[in-house]
């Protein structure tokens, strides 16, 4: 099952800086606490898919949510890993930095960032979400562009404790990364 989610909050608000969250089912679950906790510093849209950045509709997809919003970002957080754990590596470097050089072209004034991905306690695909990570982390050296580790801010956690299945989160492990996800966003719009 494929599936896409876009929500723009406040969007009277023209005065506040709008930031952009690009992720999966772990945005979706954070998108709201990240609203809340930015408060009157920001707004918030954010689109989650279960799309992989190799798949033929993501750039079309993405455009879509460009668009509604006018490509007016002060801050991207790009993040597209955990639907990428059986993607060819080669094909998906490829294509991550096409959606890097795509969202720096169509969001000029926007400060991207990219963010990893969130730990799996299946240690096979944790093992692959690393790699993917520090593929992340590479394209991030070659565009000169800031990480949020939100690997590394729930890496200490007791996963058995804090996550509800081998990706997902219940809500104290949400918090962690909202926190996360706000104090990076922050930085950037300073």
């Amino acid at each position: 099952t494929e599936w896409s989610i876009r929500y723009s909050y406040r969007t009277e608000a023209k005065d506040l800086p709008r930031v952009l969250l690009i992720g999966d089912s772990i945005c979706h679950a954070y998108h709201g606490a990240v609203a809340a906790r930015l408060g009157d510093d920001a707004v918030i849209t954010y689109w989650a898919s279960s799309k992989c950045v190799t798949d033929p509709d993501y750039f079309r997809e993405l455009d879509f949510v460009i668009d509604g919003d006018h490509g007016q970002y002060a801050a991207i957080s790009f993040n597209n890993g955990l639907h990428s754990l059986t993607t060819d590596r080669a094909e998906w470097n490829e294509a991550y930095r096409a959606v890097i050089r795509y969202l720096q072209a169509k969001c000029p004034n926007a400060r991207l960032v990219l963010t990893l991905s969130t730990p799996s306690r299946n240690p096979d695909q944790n093992d692959r979400v690393l790699t993917i990570n520090e593929d992340t982390r590479a394209a991030a050296k070659e565009a000169d562009l800031p990480v949020i580790d939100l690997y590394g801010a729930v890496a200490d956690l007791d996963w058995d404790a804090f996550m509800s299945d081998s990706v997902h989160w219940k809500s104290e492990g949400v918090d962690v990364q909202a926190d996360c996800i706000v104090t990076n966003i922050l930085k950037l719009l300073k």
